[in-house]
């Protein structure tokens, strides 16, 4: 009403373009679903797990020491920013009217090193993935394969976006730091800035 827009890429994924890429570049395709490694956070804790095979309380504390992790880690750990952004993408690539209270939420602090290594006897990685469809809002550890597009290291985010047209397309990127942030807030203003 006031002839402005709202933009909002950095609210997920930091420098991983996926909403202005889903609304943009994939704008003729109907977008059926979202898979996503959401929270940078907890895939550094959980790559640093199973590269080293330390205990989740351990890496969670080195991670605090870096910066990587928040002084009160609850809200990577227990999978709420990762929840809240699958709100995001819900609404805003799916049309969805959904909300928080919507998202079945389960972190990875009760991940064992144990857990990690019987996943990687076969071939598995444990990450924590949100996914959004018209059955499923969650986020959940998950078992992905060694060697797939969601085997990131590090504070890396992914997201496929299955469509109707362009089938499975996957998007990569740094989801947390300063910098990453700003590139995603100049991508939304050099995008209001040639729609003008």
């Amino acid at each position: 009403s006031n002839g402005v827009e709202f933009k909002f890429e950095a609210s997920v994924g930091g420098a991983m373009p996926i909403l202005n890429f889903a609304h943009e570049t994939l704008a003729g395709c109907d977008i059926n679903s979202v898979l996503g490694i959401l929270n940078g956070t907890t895939n550094y804790i959980l790559s640093r797990m199973a590269k080293e095979g330390t205990s989740y309380e351990k890496i969670l504390q080195e991670s605090q020491e870096l910066g990587i992790a928040e002084t009160n880690p609850t809200q990577d750990v227990e999978g709420i920013d990762a929840a809240c952004k699958v709100v995001i993408l819900a609404n805003s690539i799916m049309g969805m009217d959904v909300s928080y209270e919507d998202v079945e939420v389960k972190g990875i602090s009760g991940i064992t090193p144990e857990s990690i290594a019987l996943a990687k006897k076969d071939g598995y990685l444990i990450k924590l993935v949100g996914e959004i469809s018209e059955d499923s809002l969650e986020v959940s550890p998950r078992l992905v394969r060694e060697g797939s597009p969601f085997a990131v290291d590090g504070t890396l985010n992914v997201a496929t976006l299955k469509t109707d047209l362009a089938d499975d397309v996957t998007v990569v990127g740094k989801g947390a730091g300063s910098v990453e942030t700003a590139s995603a807030i100049l991508s939304d203003l050099i995008s209001i800035w040639k729609s003008r």
